[in-house]
């Protein structure tokens, strides 16, 4: 009997010795976050702001805390930050720490690499990223970069029987020798640098009753796209182009519309994504 009571107080301590080590019994003694970081990602030529949609396929913004990963390869640990539609940017629940601040969207990369077979072959050829250390008080930064298009409205769009019509000019914001000459080192092997990146390959007409309209936020039934095979845009560049809504836009309705236009050239962490331009934000009252 003895034997059995000195065993089960021995596996009562062990059990109860576990449980004190374990991250339950931890104070979280950290700090709330509560530092703010805003800003704004504007054109380095004009000074306008890069116009985006607020989501993953907009300008979004990767937050990586310097003791991670000061190399800013991809750690697993940034915060990503998407611009709202102006081109402005805000995270108010930042934990006190330095950060390296990287945007990405339809502009030329602001950190570029060299094209190598292996990872340990690549030099650094550009890096346009910010440190911010926040600490108590709020902290403002400013990206200047060279978008990839400028899409505008040529004129107020009008309406025809519940359909939107529309003029859009797509000029490039970035000329070809500038785009080649940035670009062409980070390509290669089986991706080789090719002219057609510079293609347009669609105009957008996004239709919504959302006053930041886009990908995310359009209404599918009147919403319109026009496709570019290959180079067929280029005699269009600069020039304007009717475009014109889908369906019919019940009569009484106020819609948002937005035109945006992109190039055949992925940009950020996902090989995929290419991100569109975007025109302002018009009203129209059907």
């Amino acid at each position: 009997m003895i034997m059995k009571k000195i065993a089960f107080y021995s596996l009562l301590l062990s059990a109860f010795a576990v449980l004190s080590a374990c991250e339950m019994f931890e104070v979280d003694n950290y700090d709330a976050p509560d530092q703010t970081l805003r800003g704004e990602v504007v054109d380095v030529l004009t000074g306008e702001p890069v116009l985006t949609e607020q989501s993953n396929e907009g300008i979004r913004l990767r937050l990586i805390e310097s003791s991670w990963d000061p190399a800013l390869r991809d750690p697993g640990k940034d915060v990503r930050v998407n611009c709202r539609p102006d081109g402005t940017f805000q995270h108010t629940k930042l934990f006190k720490a330095t950060y390296t601040v990287l945007p990405e969207g339809p502009f030329i990369p602001l950190l570029r690499r060299s094209y190598a077979d292996n990872e340990a072959g690549r030099t650094v050829l550009a890096a346009d990223y910010k440190t911010v250390k926040l600490n108590g008080k709020e902290e403002f930064l400013q990206f200047k970069v060279q978008p990839f298009l400028k899409v505008e409205f040529v004129g107020d769009p009008t309406t025809s029987n519940g359909k939107i019509n529309a003029l859009v000019r797509v000029t490039r914001a970035v000329s070809e020798a500038d785009f080649r000459a940035a670009i062409e080192p980070t390509m290669g092997g089986g991706s080789p640098y090719s002219s057609g990146l510079l293609n347009v390959t669609d105009i957008q007409l996004f239709v919504s009753y959302s006053t930041s309209v886009g990908q995310r936020t359009r209404e599918n039934l009147w919403s319109s796209k026009i496709e570019y095979a290959g180079s067929a845009f280029n005699p269009l560049l600069g020039q304007p182009v009717f475009i014109q809504s889908n369906g019919v836009i019940p009569s009484g309705r106020t819609v948002y519309v937005r035109a945006a236009a992109r190039i055949d050239y992925a940009t950020g962490s996902d090989p995929n994504t290419k991100r569109y331009n975007y025109s302002q934000v018009m009203e129209v009252t059907l």
